[in-house]
């Protein structure tokens, strides 16, 4: 059984939950986020250099949580280079504890995205992964899960049930991945876009705007009774 213990619907930004950069950079001045119509909406932008850049939209120092079920809907961007992630994650002194629910590269082969007739990349796979966080190159455990499906067509539920001795991640309440590592940290969530690893560096292929948002329709979370 469970109970809520977080939940945004996203009928405004809440700056007293949500943070718009990590916390080891500067917020960019170049606004390519936002909140309207019920979505959190991040886009690929260059800014005032010509960049694209990352954007971070967290919970760090904010809401923090241990165990528990943790599920957004989310539409993905489209695009070579861009990276939309859904996190739980927290930086304690040097140890980097990380839950990958949900990590999209349109840009990257096939199946991670294709592209369409106009060269567009679009995403098509996504990878929950996870770090234990203790040292360097710690890797539980990954999989690259083909959805068969464009991912930025539409929206999906990405979510994890975090237990004290086991993970499982779900695709709209399909399970994908089982882990059995134990975790105890509290971690807090994040919500970025961010651009590179095996999506590619973004180019003038890349769409650019509003209308090529990762949007995010909710953000909830449960703990267990």
């Amino acid at each position: 059984m469970y109970t809520s213990s977080f939940s945004e619907e996203f009928n405004s930004y809440n700056t007293s939950l949500w943070n718009d950069h990590i916390w080891y950079e500067s917020s960019n001045a170049t606004k390519n986020y936002t909140v309207e119509n019920g979505t959190l909406k991040i886009w690929p932008q260059r800014d005032g250099s010509g960049n694209f850049f990352n954007r971070t939209i967290d919970t760090d120092g904010k809401f923090y949580q241990t165990y528990g079920y943790f599920e957004i809907e989310a539409k993905l961007p489209q695009g070579k280079g861009t990276w939309p992630a859904f996190w739980l994650f927290n930086h304690v002194g040097t140890r980097r504890p990380e839950m990958d629910v949900m990590e999209a590269y349109a840009g990257g082969a096939a199946p991670w995205g294709f592209k369409d007739a106009n060269g567009i990349a679009h995403p098509q796979a996504y990878a929950p992964t996870v770090w234990k966080g203790d040292t360097d190159g710690q890797l539980v455990g990954s999989r690259q899960y083909d959805t068969g499906m464009d991912l930025s067509a539409g929206f999906h539920k990405y979510a994890v049930k975090w237990e004290a001795n086991k993970q499982t991640y779900y695709f709209d309440g399909k399970e994908v991945l089982t882990l059995n590592v134990s975790m105890s940290d509290p971690m807090y969530i994040m919500l970025d876009l961010w651009f590179g690893s095996a999506s590619g560096t973004p180019d003038n292929s890349t769409p650019q705007g509003k209308t090529n948002s990762y949007e995010v329709n909710y953000v909830r979370a449960w703990k267990f009774k």
